[in-house]
């Protein structure tokens, strides 16, 4: 029994290059299909989920660099629908069904996006896979997620990331950094804390969406969490 009806997954595109520090590890693609394919077949749990693409391009990477930001920006959305190709297929070899939705049209590479679309792939039991961000400039990923969880009315966004929720400082950087079991939206501004982008995260805050930022690379953390046990961060109001 699952603790959530139907969530937004939202992985980095960072988390797919592995130990190789670069594009698609196939390894890791293949760990993400098993476990969400072990988890929507033993809790039931509706999944959508949304992919970064900063393992292949970062928007913000090429100003400067002769790139300008709203062709940049484009770059990274090219970049998140090759992740989610990529997942897809690696889904279908797990035995999961999925349907790639971009917000750009772009068939016959994916389904063009629109909600009454995703919803019945959801309800058909299969992965929605939402590419291409918010299909506009100058919004992130995470942005595109927040929209996509409101939107697909979602219980809760998922946060997958390499460290196990949300800290006091970078636990990486500082070995004094105390994680948070919970935390409200406020307190992430107040705290200046960096769990997502102000425009992702007032999303979630103004349409009442819990966050639950997690690690990911954890095996078996996505089913503790769907099945009810405290793992990661709970951001609420």
């Amino acid at each position: 029994m699952s603790k959530y009806k139907r969530v937004l997954l939202k992985l980095s595109g960072e988390s797919l290059q592995g130990a190789q520090g670069y594009g698609i590890d196939p390894e890791k693609l293949s760990a993400y299909a098993k476990e969400i394919k072990e988890v929507a077949d033993a809790t039931g749990t509706e999944i959508a989920i949304v992919i970064g693409g900063g393992n292949i391009f970062r928007g913000l990477t090429g100003i400067g660099k002769g790139v300008d930001r709203v062709k940049g920006d484009q770059m990274g959305m090219l970049a998140t629908t090759i992740n989610s190709l990529g997942l897809s297929a690696a889904l279908e070899t797990a035995g999961l069904d999925s349907v790639v939705f971009t917000a750009i049209q772009m068939a016959p590479v994916g389904r063009f996006y629109n909600k009454w679309d995703a919803l019945a792939a959801l309800r058909e039991g299969k992965i929605a896979i939402c590419s291409c961000g918010t299909g506009n400039p100058y919004f992130t990923t995470d942005t595109g997620a927040s929209l996509r969880a409101v939107e697909l009315e979602c219980d809760a966004m998922l946060k997958g990331t390499r460290v196990d929720g949300i800290y006091t400082a970078d636990p990486e950087k500082d070995p004094t950094a105390t994680k948070y079991d919970t935390i409200t939206y406020d307190e992430i501004y107040a705290k200046h804390l960096r769990v997502m982008d102000l425009t992702a995260t007032a999303m979630c805050r103004e349409n009442g969406m819990p966050i639950v930022v997690f690690n990911m690379d954890k095996p078996g953390n996505l089913m503790r969490l769907l099945s009810g046990e405290s793992v990661g961060t709970l951001v609420t109001e």
